[in-house]
C-alpha cells in the first residue's frame, strides 16, 4: 500500500457531525421548504403601508435568501460567492445553524407579529428546530444503557458496603 492510501482515512470530513444521510436530507428539505415560504409570505407581507410590515417582509425575503444560498447553493449558482458561502455554512456544527436559523425567523414575528410572518417563518424556524435537534446526537441503544445502571448499581453497593441489600 502506497502512503495515500493509508493517509486517506485518517482524514477528517466536514459530514463526522453525527447526522445521518436521511436526516441530512429531511434539514436540507426543510431548509428549502423555508426559504420557499419565507418568500412567498415575505412578498405578500411588503403589500401593505404599515412599514414594520414592510420591513418584515423584507427580512422573510432576506431569509428565503440566505436558506437558499446556505442550503441549496445551486439555485444561486449565477451569484459568484455561493458556493464559497455554502462551503463556510456547511462546516458549521448544527447547533450553530439551529441558532442562526431560529434566531433569522423569530426576528420578523418581533418586526410585525401577524399570520403572515408568524406562518411564513414557522417552517425556516423548524429547520433550526431541525438542527438543533442533531446537536443533541443520537439516542443511545438500551444495552449500554443497562450496563451503565448496573455499574453505577455495583459502585453504590461497593461506597456503602453492602450486597444485595444486606450488610458484609
Amino acid at each position: 500500500m502506497s502512503t495515500e492510501e493509508t493517509a486517506a482515512p485518517t482524514k477528517s470530513t466536514p459530514d463526522d457531525d453525527g447526522m445521518t444521510w436521511w436526516y441530512r436530507w429531511l434539514c436540507k428539505i426543510a431548509g428549502v421548504l423555508g426559504g420557499i415560504s419565507c418568500a412567498i409570505s415575505g412578498v405578500w407581507n411588503c403589500v401593505t403601508v404599515n412599514p414594520l410590515n414592510i420591513a418584515a417582509g423584507v427580512w422573510m425575503v432576506l431569509n428565503a435568501f440566505v436558506l437558499f444560498l446556505c442550503e441549496v447553493p445551486f439555485c444561486c449558482q449565477f451569484i459568484e460567492f455561493a458556493n464559497a458561502v455554502a462551503a463556510r455554512a456547511d462546516k458549521l456544527k448544527p447547533w450553530q445553524k439551529a441558532f442562526f436559523y431560529c434566531g433569522m425567523a423569530v426576528f420578523p414575528v418581533f418586526l410585525s407579529f401577524s399570520f403572515t410572518t408568524l406562518f411564513g417563518n414557522a417552517i425556516a424556524f423548524a429547520t433550526g428546530v431541525l438542527y438543533g435537534l442533531a446537536s443533541l446526537g443520537k439516542k443511545g441503544d438500551a444495552v449500554t444503557y443497562a450496563r451503565l445502571q448496573h455499574q453505577k448499581q455495583g459502585d453504590e453497593e461497593r461506597m456503602t458496603g453492602t450486597t444485595n441489600g444486606a450488610p458484609e
